[in-house]
């Protein structure tokens, strides 16, 4: 049995009277912005538009999160995302996502093939399964036994383009012109929070490759205590600063969306030095329906959808900020 002395200790390490204050800090008010849903990028519009299909009836943000990236899921002009995506090295289209909800329910698959909504995979792997992650051709078998149907998902687009990549096989930087993925966070008339992310991943990247979207902490946390933070770009800074997570924790201790998401870009641009060659991004959305963004580099730009009506919102940057 533990002694006095060591619960002390561990209080202390955890910061106890800490946590405290600021659960009271994030006590709701009496009137929260809510249902509202936020998604990263242009193509984070029409998405939110099913999306607030669910939210504005009064569904659960689960159900929104998923109606809603499966837009871009099966878009191919969304070149990033799912059907249409580009493909690895070796002309493959592989997808990662995943999705969470109010009860720290999580699902996630990675290195899938051949399936065009990985994340109605994810959700299933969370409902239907013990796990939370399962990859490579084992996420297929799991998705072809629950009723999903196997299809080509490289376009003759991404095809041609995969081509002429290979004659000069440059790596494809991760930055404005190459984001890679959709996150979605939603809020619903109950004050529950879900969120979702899903992407076709880096263009061109080495076969197996996966990056942050499909871990939980990294590309997408849920707190429904505090809020929501989904996460863009560099998915390997994601992956070693469990940026998502970090988003989430700096809200618990008060930070707005927006202060959250920016403490969180510049604790990794200090960590990485070399900050301005990469672009890296976190949208974040508390249980009061306040939102906000951060990012490395200009451009990155994120969609609100709320009773008002609809928004597509430029981020503000750290590079911006230093123009």
């Amino acid at each position: 049995m533990r002694s006095r002395r060591d619960f002390l200790k561990l209080s202390a390490l955890l910061g106890v009277t800490g946590l405290f204050k600021s659960q009271q800090v994030l006590a709701a008010p009496a009137k929260a912005n809510k249902p509202v849903v936020v998604s990263t990028w242009e193509h984070g519009m029409p998405a939110n538009e099913a999306a607030w299909q669910v939210l504005s009836k009064g569904g659960r943000a689960l159900d929104a999160v998923e109606a809603g990236v499966r837009v871009p899921e099966a878009d191919p002009k969304v070149r990033t995302v799912g059907y249409g995506g580009y493909p690895d090295k070796n002309g493959i289209v592989t997808l990662d996502a995943c999705i969470m909800d109010e009860h720290m329910n999580c699902g996630s698959v990675a290195f899938l093939q051949n399936i065009k909504h990985p994340i109605s995979v994810a959700r299933a792997v969370m409902e239907k399964t013990p796990h939370v992650m399962l990859v490579g051709e084992g996420a297929k078998q799991f998705a072809l036994s629950q009723g999903f149907v196997e299809e080509d998902l490289l376009t003759a687009e991404s095809k041609a383009d995969w081509l002429a990549w290979q004659k000069d096989q440059q790596l494809q930087l991760i930055n404005i012109e190459n984001h890679d993925t959709i996150g979605m966070l939603a809020l619903d008339a109950d004050g529950n929070l879900s969120g979702a992310c899903t992407t076709s991943g880096a263009a061109y990247k080495m076969h197996g490759r996966v990056g942050d979207s499909p871990i939980i902490g990294a590309g997408l946390y849920v707190d429904n205590e505090v809020g929501a933070a989904t996460a863009t770009g560099m998915g390997e800074l994601m992956i070693k600063t469990v940026g998502s997570h970090l988003v989430v924790e700096l809200m618990r201790q008060g930070a707005s969306p927006e202060q959250a998401c920016r403490e969180a870009v510049e604790r990794i641009a200090r960590k990485i030095g070399d900050y301005a060659a990469f672009q890296v991004g976190f949208l974040a959305l508390n249980r009061q329906g306040q939102y906000g963004a951060f990012c490395i580099q200009p451009g990155f730009n994120y969609a609100v959808r709320q009773h008002s009506g609809s928004q597509l919102i430029d981020g503000k940057s750290l590079l911006g900020a230093k123009a």
